[in-house]
Parts: structure tokens; sequence; C-alpha cells
């Protein structure tokens, strides 16, 4: 800030529930490879062509990708002839909801490409998709944010590829309340799902139930998770199931858990427990039941149990690596021994080659044909520049793309930065609008751009220090600003420099409809300043699916922000005490200030020393009349009884601070030091009321 302030502040079983037995024996064990595969989107046998509308439309699925399902998903069995999803149908590109539940639900075969970020309404809906379709996304652009697909029973031949389906997680870890998965299938038979990214759903990221058989999960990421893949719910021991070459991390338990799988065929996947997050794994793949399943050729890296077999099951073992693992590495059992190759043809990559082949290749890909459209007209693609620190991009730095994209440019362009650790300044000027930085990794820790400039660091070129808006590592005057899957930090080391001032920004926006979404934003004092242009500009801000981490009133500024579906972490001081505050609004009478929304408050920090937010008058400015609203967000400990802060000689009473139906041990009652909304005044401050006109879109 620009004035000085002080600088001291269970596992739980799956249910099992009795359905109808499906025939799963495989009946003509026809070699995937052999078969008269090919084309576009799927798998075309000997007597079967595509109809004129989608070979027209549309070149090849995936470039350097597979067409051709494969695993149990190619397998002909209960009068499907392996998977090929809409094959025979139109093919339909789709960018609303509306048009994507109308193709997906129709009775008729379709090739639907989504080609634009979905949001589902209401958060936690499942598209109930039909058989015979094939659900793909075109290039990385197709999203679905909030909900995701349900396939019941008997619905068979799906193909769902190349999306990305994320973000409806509601707050809580363990989410036994809200039943929001990306995929669910129930009963379902001849599914594959392939090339997807799936994370941050509010129970589970797959779940195979009832039965569901001839299922392959290929090349998938699964992250940022507590359940990550769950397989059961069923007395009957049927279904046949191949997953692999899936990249899971960030995820606790079911990675997957197999339950009563007749055969379950494991190979070439990657688990990772990565070391110094907050997620650990409590176990890998779990062989439970009456599961028969084979594990080979997989790597597991630091898991703890990464293999798991209960008494009654099968797990046969071969050719796996175990980097860092601890805890239960099993095998054994009674049941009888089965090869995969007499149901299907494929060749297991080496064990040590899948951590770098699922790095690379795992997930969504770029480079998916345009086709034509019958629900949409597909909008103008936004330019792409590549950022490498190795040179394999256009350019080695950050910067060095923003300074690429020319001033006053009417489009959007995408600046996607390759994982790794970009040390630098990087500023995006007022007059270049529409641009997007996003990290092309599998997480958004993976791309990291990071400096160490506080308040006062002095300049290098002697003209005095940086000052606090001065000292951010990415600064954004340019409207129309997204920044996505990537880490923001300044790790300027207070404990090292307590003899200049450590206000040390990593991210500071002072630009109107700026949306940040599944990113980290990492400090310690004054971490994320949201300002505008000047006093009487407007500017928004959209905070979404994302981490802000810090001490000291870490979120800070004169902007309309919203924070929404997030985490806030709080941090200890340099010296390891506990003491803070979350918010310190300056805001200008009038408009609105910050909004904490649907979110989750909490860090390892002490009961009790935390504010939400203090009064910042900047400037000793009487004029300004400082918000921040905390609404349906679960609080922590950390959280004082008496939650707000007078700063500067004003009290907070004299501006606007609320709360609204908050929970968690941090939360409190109405009192007089602790104001809560009416339901009236709440129905005033809702998301929409501090964006307006402006409706958040990822792009």
């Amino acid at each position: 800030m620009s004035e000085t302030r002080s600088k001291s502040p269970s596992r739980r079983r799956h249910r099992r529930r009795r359905t109808a037995l499906l025939a799963g024996v495989p009946l003509a064990l026809t070699s995937a490879g052999a078969m008269a595969y090919g084309g576009v989107f799927g798998v075309f046998g000997a007597d079967a062509q595509p109809k004129a509308s989608a070979a027209s439309s549309t070149a090849s699925a995936l470039a350097g990708v597979t067409d051709v399902a494969n695993g149990f998903a190619s397998v002909n069995a209960l009068g499907q002839n392996g998977t090929y999803g809409g094959r025979n149908g139109q093919t339909v590109t789709v960018k609303t909801l509306a048009d994507l539940e109308k193709y997906a639900t129709a009775s008729e075969p379709y090739i639907i490409v989504v080609a634009a970020t979905i949001n589902m309404n209401p958060v936690g809906k499942e598209i109930k998709v039909a058989s015979d379709k094939t659900i793909i996304g075109a290039g990385t652009s197709g999203h679905i944010v909030g909900g995701g697909f349900f396939l019941g029973q008997g619905v068979h031949n799906v193909i769902i590829r190349n999306l990305t389906i994320r973000d409806a997680y509601q707050g809580v870890w363990n989410d036994k309340e809200h039943d929001f998965d990306a995929i669910q299938m129930d009963g379902a038979h001849h599914v594959w799902i392939d090339h997807n990214d799936l994370r941050h759903m509010a129970d589970g990221l797959i779940d195979s139930r009832k039965d569901t058989t001839y299922l392959t999960v290929s090349w998938n990421k699964l992250s940022q998770e507590n359940k990550a893949f769950g397989i059961g719910w069923t007395e009957n021991t049927t279904a046949d199931i191949t997953i692999h070459h899936n990249w899971i991390r960030e995820t606790e338990q079911r990675n997957p858990s197999t339950d009563n799988v007749a055969h379950a065929h494991l190979y070439n996947n990657f688990l990772e427990d990565e070391a110094g997050t907050t997620i650990k794994s409590s176990y890998g793949n779990y062989s439970r039941g009456k599961t028969n399943m084979v594990l080979e050729n997989s790597y597991f890296q630091g898991m703890t149990n990464p293999v798991v077999r209960d008494a009654t099951a099968t797990l046969v073992q071969r050719g796996n690596v175990f980097s860092g693992t601890t805890g239960k590495n099993e095998s054994g059992g009674s049941g009888a021994a089965w090869d995969p190759k007499t149901y299907y043809s494929y060749t297991p990559d080496k064990a040590a080659d899948v951590p770098a082949l699922l790095k690379s290749g795992a997930g969504p890909r770029s480079s998916v044909a345009k086709v034509s459209s019958t629900a949409t007209t597909t909008a103008a693609a936004a330019t792409t520049l590549t950022v490498a620190a190795d040179g394999s991009g256009q350019y080695r730095t950050v910067q060095a793309a923003v300074n690429a994209v020319p001033a006053n440019n009417a489009s959007r362009v995408v600046i996607s930065v390759k994982p790794g650790t970009y040390r630098e300044l990087v500023k995006v000027p007022s007059n270049k609008p529409h641009v997007t930085i996003q990290g092309s990794g599998g997480s958004r820790k993976d791309t990291t751009i990071v400096y160490n400039n506080a308040s006062g660091t002095p300049k290098p070129d002697g003209s005095g220090t940086y000052g606090t808006g001065g000292s951010a590592t990415v600064a954004v005057d340019a409207d129309d600003f997204q920044a996505r899957n990537l880490t923001i930090s300044n790790d300027f080391d207070e404990a090292a420099h307590q003899d200049i001032a450590n206000q040390a920004v990593a991210l500071r926006t002072s630009a109107d409809k700026v949306l940040l979404d599944s990113v980290i934003i990492s400090g310690d004092q004054d971490t994320l300043l949201v300002d505008t242009a000047s006093k009487d500009k407007l500017g928004r801000v959209y905070i979404t699916n994302s981490y802000v981490v810090g001490n000291t009133d870490f979120i800070f500024g004169r902007a309309t922000a919203v924070i929404d579906k997030s985490v806030i972490t709080l941090k200890k001081r340099w010296n390891g005490t506990s003491a803070g505050y979350v918010t310190a609004p300056s805001t200008a009478a009038n408009r609105k200030g910050i909004l904490i929304a649907n979110s989750t408050i909490n860090g390892d920090v002490s009961d009790r020393s935390f504010f939400l937010g203090r009064n910042w008058h900047a400037g000793g400015d009487a004029t300004l009349d400082p918000q921040t609203t905390v609404r349906n967000t679960t609080l922590s400990a950390a959280i004082k009884t008496t939650p707000w802060s007078d700063m500067g000689g004003f009290s907070w009473k004299e501006d606007r601070f609320a709360e609204y139906q908050n929970k968690g041990t941090g939360a409190g009652a109405a009192s007089t030091d602790r104001p809560q909304l009416t339901d009236a005044q709440a129905a005033g401050q809702e998301i929409a009321d501090w964006l307006g006109d402006w409706t958040p879109s990822a792009s």
C-alpha cells in the first residue's frame, strides 16, 4: 500500500447396491489393432463409413493421437461392436449449455464438438448423455465448468475426449454433501474416456458404478481432488475395465479404488504425490472386494500405500516402479490368473518412461481440427504465443511474449507458458488488452512466475525504491486480462531484510474485467493488490477456483473484486508468529469493494489470530468507504471472534464490513462487533451485483 503500516499483524467405504446382472463374458475377442478401425473421432468397421457431414467437416480428431478405441472399450460384447461414439451422426459444434444438453441427450447419434467454456447451471448439474455420442473438445477450448456428465443404465457407445471438466468444488475437501462428479456412470457399457483434464470437483472425478463395463480410461489428467476415480457400488463381479496412461496427482484416495471388477487392467499410469503440498495420498491403486487386477508398468512417485489389496481380491504386479513410496505395496490372492492380451492387443511402455510420456501427452491436445457448426457460429481463433525457458517455445520469457503483442490488439492473444520457474518481472501495459497468460502444465503449480522485490527494495537505476505497487511480480494495466493454471509469487525474504519496508506484491491489477481462474497467488504481506487506474475508474476482478496465500492485508485495494469458490490460505509471519489481516479494502464511496463468497479461509496458524479485514483509507482520504463482505464461506478457528479492525485512525464501524451465512469454527453470531447481513441485504450483495454488466468467461 502507499502508506506505511505496522509490520505486526475416512475413507468412506463404497456403498454397495444390488443391481441387475449384466452379461460380462467377452464375446468376439477381436484385437483392436487388427480390426478395420480408422477415421474420424472413433472406430469404423469394415462395413461402416462415417456420414459425409462428419467426414467433410473434420480432418482428424487429435493430431498424433490414435482415434481408435482400445482396451476393453474395443471388445465386441453385449451386442455392441467396439466403441465408436457418434460415428454415423451429424457433427455439431456447441458453445452453450442449451446446445450441449440438446445434442448430448438426443436419441440419434452425434459428434458434439465443444468449442467454448460452458458453465453448468445449476452448479453440480450432470448432463444425462444418451447412447451413440462423441463429445470432444475443440483444441484446448472445450471446458465444462461446475458440473459434468452422467451415463445411466444401459447407455452405451459413448466417447468423451479432449475436454477440461473442472471446478464444481464447494469448499469442503472430503465433500459428502455434494455428489458433483466430472463423469459418473451407472450401469453403462462401451465407454471411452480419453485425453481429458478432470479436476477440482466436489465429490469425485470419475465414478464407474453399478456394473459399468467395457470401459477404457486413457491419457487423462486427474488432479486437485480428494477422490480421483472410484469403481464399484455393486455386489456383482462382472465389469471389465482398462485404465492406462493416466496422470493422477494432487489426490488423496480412489486412485483408483476398484471394487468387485472381474478384469481390471491398469498399466502405464503415473501416480504422483507431490512433496511440499497439503494434499497427501492415503492410498494409490486399490484392488478391493473380489476384484481381479493386473497392474503393470506403472510409476508411483511419493505415494503412501501405493498398492493395496483386500484379502478377498487378487492383484498381479509386474514391471512397476516405486520411487519414494511408503506403506503397503501388496500383491497376491487366490483368483484365477488372466492375460489382458486374450481380450485385446496392447504394448505397454517402459515404466521408467511413463512420467515424461504423461507430462507431455496426457490431457487435452491442442490440434483438434476445426469443424463447421450447425449449432453456433465458431468464433475467430485466438492467437497463441508459446513461452519455454528451455528455448522450445517462441520466447524464453513471459515478458518477451507480452512485448510481442501488438499495441491496441483487437482480439485475444493467449500466451501459453510451458512448465518451469520464470524468475522475472512481467508487465502487461494498458495498450495491450485481451491478453491471457496460462500455464500449459498439468497443474497450476507447474508454471511459476516469481520475483522478490519489496516496497523498500532500491531500484537498480538509483532513483529510489519500488514502493508497494511497484514491487509486483506481475503487473496488469490492460483491460480484459486473464490468467489461468499457473502460480504468481513474490518470494521476498522478510527475515533477511527487516531493514526495509517489506510490503511485497505478487500480482497487481489496475484494469477492468480481469479474470483469474485456477491460479495460485502467493506472498506474505500485500500479496494481491486489486487496484483501479484512478480513483474515478471502475476496475472489476473475478477470481475463481484459486488460492490466495499471505498474512498481512494480503488482499487489498480499491477495485471491485470477487473471490469465488477459492481457498484463502493464512500464513505465519517471517518470525513464526500468527497475526494478520485477510483484506484491506480502500473502496471509493458508492462502489463495491471486496466480496469473498463460497470459499474457504484456513491455514496452519494459531487459533483466533487473524482478522477478516481492516479499513484502509489510503493517504488518509476520509471520502473513501472501504467494503469487505464475506459470505457463504467456511472459516477456520484462525479467525478472531471480533473479525474486523480499525486502521489509520478510522473506525471500521463507519465503513462497510459484514458477513452472511458463514460456517466453520471461525464463524460467529451477529453482534455489534460482528455485523451480519439480513436476507434482504444479502440479496443485494450477490456476485452479479459486484460484476454488473460483465459476465466473466474464459477465452
